[in-house]
């Protein structure tokens, strides 16, 4: 069972988007918050397994909601997936830095919701490729920070590859498929580049193969 809580200032949002999950089978909701702030106190008092995050909230936004989220080191770490009805280009790299899940469209159809819901919390990244493209974007942009990391040489050369197959939005089993190794293997792989290199899941991975030149833009 995944437990979700959903934070969005729009009651109707917090509803509607309630009772579809709460429709599934494996999927039950166990909160919700109109504001940034008394969704940090929720999510750490209730220890959900996804938190959907609206961007824009009173009292404190999604982005500063998150941070202060992860900041506790809640055990198990809840993934979370933010919400939005617009343009995103001035929230994807912060929000996956910090430690984000991804980003979903509020108007996106249902089916994709519980999707990326069930995604996310089978420790995948919803990273459609328009995020990606802002997200090399910036690295670009940024290019003068990037810097090579020391924990990469702790990685082996499998590892390696599994990370740039990561950073290219591949799923376990897509990278399974080109590897021609078993999903099961490639689970491991990630979970050691993970350990190794200090991240918390798939979306703050694809941040770091870029971030350190893993991976280059354009490449």
């Amino acid at each position: 069972m995944v437990n979700v809580f959903i934070a969005d200032d729009q009651a109707m949002v917090r509803q509607g988007f309630g009772a579809l999950l709460a429709a599934q089978p494996d999927i039950q909701v166990v909160g919700d918050a109109p504001d940034g702030a008394t969704a940090v106190r929720e999510v750490v008092r209730l220890r959900p397994d996804v938190v959907l995050m609206d961007v824009r909230m009173p009292e404190m936004n999604g982005l500063d909601a998150a941070a202060e989220i992860f900041r506790r080191r809640i055990d198990p770490a809840p993934r979370v997936l933010m919400l939005t009805t617009f343009d995103i280009d001035d929230y994807v790299y912060e929000a996956l830095r910090l430690g984000a899940s991804g980003f979903m469209l509020k108007d996106a159809p249902a089916e994709e919701l519980i999707r990326a819901v069930r995604l996310v919390a089978s420790g995948e990244a919803l990273l459609a490729p328009s995020v990606t493209r802002r997200l090399i974007e910036e690295v670009t942009r940024r290019r003068s920070d990037v810097r090579p990391s020391a924990e990469l040489a702790t990685l082996t050369p499998r590892e390696r590859e599994v990370l740039e197959l990561v950073a290219a939005g591949l799923s376990n089993a897509e990278i399974g498929q080109r590897l021609f190794v078993a999903e099961q293997t490639v689970k491991t792989h990630v979970g050691k580049v993970l350990a190794k290199l200090g991240l918390r899941d798939r979306a703050q991975a694809v941040v770091y193969a870029y971030e350190s030149g893993v991976v280059r833009p354009g490449a």
